[in-house]
């Protein structure tokens, strides 16, 4: 097909405002190290609303596009790339991969309007995306779900593979039951943990969590999840606790609920103007905390074996 001369988007034009959708005008050539791809699938992570909320404090790169986990067809490759041919179906990722050129951002055009981009973006039907950030679809990975492993299937995962150690027999609270809380979850289970509290504020998710490996799961719409957590662990306190809600409360209660050595590890991020507030007393005698960055992965390595 002839390259597209525009695209179909989504554009954050103004934070806490809804996305504006309309038609983009793609640059004329692709720039070295750039390629033109089809999305089929995107997901959408938490990382975007917390874009469109402001979570991270005002944003100064305003109208962009967003999207940072995709499924599509290459249609087209700039210079130097070498990873990738036209038709090749490829994952897209906001971590970078081992290999690869990181290309300048590309910018798109809307009403006289330069629209900005990162090395990656999703929410568009034509993405011009850096050859870093792209990795092939293992050909047994439907495309409905292969979006995911942009970054819900690594995050969780590398979550548990590279944070966490010797976690066979022990014990897991999981607060946020969404796209990584669920592969969380999942990551846990196979790896021999004896129990996951899984909580969330919907049921459906909940009864994934519970598909997913969730030995127990608490709504806290419900109930209290906090009363029912402290009794059951009355004698012996959980190993784990992972938070994916960002909530400084659920943070600061999980980091009293471990055990002295346990873990306190951060998917969530808080909204800037809140603080955590914790004792650093325990942390000299063995509880850590910590957050990850999209679960410490390469994706080019770690899609091909976490979709094995």
């Amino acid at each position: 097909m002839d390259s597209p001369k525009e695209t179909l988007a989504a554009i954050l034009v103004e934070q806490k405002k809804e996305l504006i959708i309309t038609k983009c005008s793609l640059p004329i050539n692709l720039e070295y190290g750039q390629v033109l791809v089809k999305l089929s699938f995107s997901g959408i992570c938490g990382s975007q609303i917390g874009e469109i909320d402001g979570v991270k404090g005002p944003d100064k790169f305003l109208p962009h596009m967003l999207g940072h986990e995709g499924v599509g067809e290459v249609l087209k490759i700039g210079p130097g790339v070498s990873r990738f041919k036209p038709e090749d179906q490829v994952i897209a990722h906001w971590k970078p991969a081992s290999r690869g050129i990181a290309a300048i951002p590309p910018k798109y055009e809307w009403n006289g309007t330069v629209v900005n981009a990162g090395f990656v973006t999703t929410f568009n039907q034509f993405s011009i995306i850096s050859e870093n950030r792209l990795t092939k679809k293992p050909a047994y990975i439907k495309k409905e779900v292969a979006s995911l492993y942009g970054c819900a299937v690594t995050t969780g995962f590398g979550l548990v593979e590279n944070k966490l150690s010797k976690v066979f027999g022990k014990t897991a609270i999981v607060f946020g039951a969404g796209g990584v809380g669920l592969n969380i979850i999942q990551a846990l289970n196979l790896a021999g943990i004896a129990k996951i509290y899984a909580v969330d504020l919907f049921d459906n998710r909940l009864k994934l969590a519970k598909k997913c490996g969730a030995t127990n799961i608490l709504n806290a719409n419900s109930m209290n999840p906090w009363t029912t957590l402290k009794k059951e662990f009355t004698e012996q306190k959980p190993d784990v606790f992972i938070d994916n809600t960002g909530n400084t409360e659920v943070i600061s209660k999980g980091f009293e609920m471990i055990d002295q050595s346990g873990d306190l590890l951060l998917v969530g991020v808080p909204n800037y103007k809140n603080t955590i507030k914790i004792p650093s007393l325990p942390l000299h005698f063995g509880k850590t905390i910590s957050g990850t960055h999209g679960g410490e992965v390469t994706p080019d390595i770690d899609i091909p074996r976490y979709s094995n």
